[in-house]
């Protein structure tokens, strides 16, 4: 680490932009004996968090960009965390005119990952490294610790990666940080990370529909997450569901989540995970559920008239063993959360060969085991497997598929239950519909290429000998070769 205070007196790593995550990772750097530069476009901000923090550690405050980069040693290592867009646009290109060669600049923001290649091409040809950096765990998460995914040239990492790691969330002694890969990686990590998180939190709320279908109150759900928590499940999302199930509201003395409107918001990530999904031919299915799931939910026309005009079920769940049940939802959780981490790891995989990143799938999962929203008991085990095993998919992991084969059973019964019930289950049951698909022999795409044949001429492959084959469907129904064809 570089001293706190150099005999130039200059900032170690500079940080833009003083809301509360850039000045929650400022703080978290001083706290690690750093000395920090910090920069807002409005001074009265930096002023606001000098004040209320400024004793904390050692900070350089700066009015002007120029006062700012003349205050950092070099090579510059400068940590944008300001609105993802435009606004991030407009301080690369100021802060390009006055860096130098070798000269580092991090955009620490949830940023699209073509966006962070397009930008790398840009700042890269002026000499300096640009580093996009996948940040996971909020507020808290980056001035404790937060999970760290950067990418970049491993140049920029050398020089940059130490004060990461000191300021990251470290779990048994290693920090959540590594080198993902160069120019987009990082950030297309953290989306994916995201679009896991969104599976994860739709798997949570269709089992808390569940319990609610059983008859269950807050307290008892509650109690039933907190359980949960100290087996596979634990993780922090099923913690913080507890917390957030027992919590009443000052204002009604109703349970919290009952006053809360029925509309989930997003920010993107995961809408961005599915289409990248889309556009790799890689299936997230149980993912894209997640996202839909949202979307209807903040469908409110939509809602009032199917509710007005269609019949079904109550979602009143009749089983014979009420304790059996709730087991089962628990099993049904755990497997398609697996499912959800196979698919995103999966899409990082396939965007690796596809972007030339040489990404360590191992290495991601271990740096999600603490600082992130989707820590998880889980992905010690997701980690171990992936460095144990040359996988394709962590569906074929040893201690998975003995983990999915135990709780397959309780999970085709949940979904069964909860369909004759009217119980939406979406994610549960693309999950599951994902593990079958893959397992299956044959599935039913060769009727679809003998219909796309049919109507297009799309021509279809044989499983008895090598070519492409195109039958006459319009003629006398004879079968020709894709050379005699012409394609």
């Amino acid at each position: 680490m570089t001293e706190a205070t150099t005999p130039q007196n200059l900032a170690d790593v500079g940080v833009i932009g003083m809301a509360v995550m850039g000045s929650s990772l400022a703080r978290n750097m001083a706290h690690k004996g750093y000395t920090v530069a910090v920069f807002n476009r409005t001074y009265s901000r930096t002023q606001e968090m000098i004040a209320a923090h400024g004793s904390e550690g050692t900070f350089i405050p700066s009015e002007r960009l120029e006062d700012f980069v003349a205050s950092l040693e070099r090579p510059r290592r400068v940590v944008i965390m300001v609105a993802a867009g435009a606004g991030t646009d407009a301080v690369i290109k100021e802060l390009t005119g006055l860096l130098d060669e070798g000269d580092i600049i991090v955009d620490g923001g949830n940023t699209y990952f073509e966006d962070t290649i397009a930008r790398e091409k840009i700042v890269s040809a002026a000499g300096i490294h640009f580093v996009g950096c996948g940040i996971s765990g909020g507020e808290v998460g980056a001035l404790e610790g937060p999970s760290m995914m950067p990418g970049g040239t491993k140049e920029a990492y050398e020089a940059l990666g130490p004060i990461l790691e000191t300021i990251a969330a470290q779990y048994d002694g290693e920090p959540c940080c590594t080198y993902i890969g160069t120019d987009g990686a990082g950030h297309f990590v953290k989306m994916v990370h995201n679009g896991i998180e969104y599976a994860d939190m739709q798997f949570i709320g269709e089992a808390y529909t569940l319990l609610k279908g059983l008859g269950l109150s807050n307290d008892e759900m509650a109690d039933v997450f907190a359980q949960w928590n100290t087996g596979d499940l634990d993780s922090y999302l099923i913690e913080i569901t507890s917390e957030v199930l027992r919590q009443t509201d000052a204002a009604t003395g109703q349970p919290l989540v009952d006053v809360i409107v029925d509309a989930a918001g997003m920010k993107g990530t995961g809408t961005w995970t599915v289409q990248s999904a889309l556009k790799l031919a890689v299936p997230v299915n149980a993912i894209s559920e997640a996202v839909f799931a949202r979307a209807i939910s903040s469908s409110p026309e939509l809602r009032a008239h199917a509710q007005a005009a269609l019949p079904g079920p109550d979602q009143r769940l009749e089983v014979d063993d009420r304790e059996a049940f709730i087991d089962a939802i628990r099993q049904s959780l755990w497997a398609s959360k697996v499912v959800a981490y196979a698919q995103g790891l999966d899409e990082i995989r396939i965007a690796a060969k596809t972007y030339g990143w040489d990404i360590d799938v191992a290495a991601v999962a271990k740096i999600w085991r603490a600082g992130c929203i989707i820590r998880a008991k889980l992905l010690d085990r997701i980690s171990n497997e992936y460095a144990a095993n040359n996988l394709v998919t962590l569906l074929e992991a040893p201690s998975i598929v003995e983990g999915l084969g135990n709780s397959q059973d309780a999970w085709r019964r949940v979904i069964s239950t909860a369909v004759t019930a009217g119980v939406p289950v979406p994610g549960f049951s693309a999950a599951l519909a994902y593990y079958d698909q893959t397992r299956a022999p044959r599935l039913n795409a060769a009727l679809t290429q003998g219909l796309r044949d049919f109507f297009g001429a799309h021509t279809y492959a044989r499983t008895d000998r090598e070519g492409v084959f195109h039958t006459l469907w319009s003629g006398d129904r004879s079968e020709v070769t894709g050379d005699g064809f012409g394609h």
